[in-house]
């Protein structure tokens, strides 16, 4: 079958898959501490078992693939809120939680005091401290301050625990602003700091997002296109041309 069919194939899938990511982001444009996925696309030569084809048969079998996301860990903006148990990063860092799949880390800060009078996520997680333990909240006016120590009253309530990533670490997003990281990755953060009413707005510029999600679809359209040209011409040579061989 003509190589062309399977680069459009695989064109028509990779932008497919480019479409996803774009609609996620996009869809969490607004989410707090939320992390853009950016698309990582590759290529591969179906007929690298013959070098020594010409330059046009080479490039007709060099087909794109999408190989996977990676994460923008740019820093996004800073809200003030002015509620003090909201805690934005400024810095490469992130807060580690426990959650019931185990521990995770998010840069969204939007803490609060659960029923048991401990520091929790917006979605009731466990917010760890710097010794690994649960953050007890007692009444009191509550100041954090940019090393992640938090004072009720004055006096010294715990610490929240911040960690950082070495550059070639790769994070996967677990949903809800998580991100998981491999075994012993998390490192003590040395350059971020806290800073008390704020919140980190969402890294994904919507405008950028609308173009890429344009040139996405026109793209795939055209790939669509091709494709039923394809299959016509398929469709046309099994129609009329094997017949004859017959």
């Amino acid at each position: 079958m003509d190589s062309g069919y399977y680069a459009v194939c695989t064109a028509l899938t990779s932008r497919t898959a480019e479409l996803d990511t774009i609609a996620n982001n996009l869809a969490n444009a607004s989410t707090v501490g939320f992390r853009a996925q950016q698309n990582v696309f590759s290529t591969v030569l179906a007929d690298a078992s013959n070098p020594s084809g010409s330059a046009l048969v080479q490039a007709m079998n060099e087909y794109g693939l999408m190989s996977g996301t990676t994460l923008d860990l740019s820093q996004g903006t800073l809200q003030k809120t002015g509620n003090t148990l909201d805690a934005a990063i400024e810095g490469r860092g992130y807060f580690e939680v426990q959650t019931g799949n185990g521990i995770a880390y998010t840069r969204n800060g939007s803490f609060q005091i659960s029923a048991k009078g401990q520091l929790v996520t917006s979605t009731g997680d466990t917010v760890l401290g710097d010794n690994g333990s649960p953050i007890s909240m007692p009444a009191g006016k509550i100041a954090i301050s940019a090393d992640g120590t938090i004072s009720l009253d004055g006096a010294v309530s715990g610490k929240l625990k911040l960690v950082e990533f070495p550059a070639e670490t790769q994070l996967t997003s677990l949903g809800n602003s998580y991100y998981a990281a491999p075994a012993n990755a998390a490192q003590p953060a040395t350059q971020s700091s806290v800073r008390q009413g704020f919140l980190e707005n969402s890294n994904v510029n919507p405008v950028t997002g609308m173009v890429e999600l344009v040139e996405a679809q026109q793209t795939a359209e055209i790939m669509q296109r091709a494709l039923s040209m394809f299959n016509s011409e398929i469709d046309k040579t099994a129609t009329q041309d094997l017949p004859k061989v017959g």
